[in-house]
């Protein structure tokens, strides 16, 4: 019983905030000035969440060439900045990792 009614819970608390944003999306205009600084969210947001992976994958700081998710992300930084094209460059970060990971063994 208890188990059901966290999952009740937490059903009631997703689906409000996602209601209420969607009911009101609409009506409400920001200034320009948020909408400008709502932009910086998402980039803000996933290098919050891949640096400590690239940097810390074993839970220990590991700035070193040594690193496959560091060298990962480098070519995968560097292909992102001449193509500008998500797929390739998510591509060709896998690939890049996976090659180094696990067919040299770094």
């Amino acid at each position: 019983m208890n188990e059901v009614t966290l999952i009740f819970g937490m059903f009631l608390a997703t689906f409000s905030v996602r209601y209420l944003l969607f009911a009101v999306a609409g009506r409400v205009h920001f200034p320009p000035w948020l909408n400008t600084a709502l932009g910086f969210v998402p980039p803000a947001v996933l290098t919050a969440i891949v640096l400590p992976a690239v940097l810390m994958p074993n839970g220990e700081l590991w700035p070193s060439l040594a690193n496959p998710w560091l060298l990962a992300a480098l070519v995968a930084a560097a292909v992102a900045l001449v193509r500008r094209d998500l797929l390739t460059t998510i591509l060709v970060g896998m690939a890049t990792f996976m090659l180094l990971r696990f067919g040299f063994g770094l």
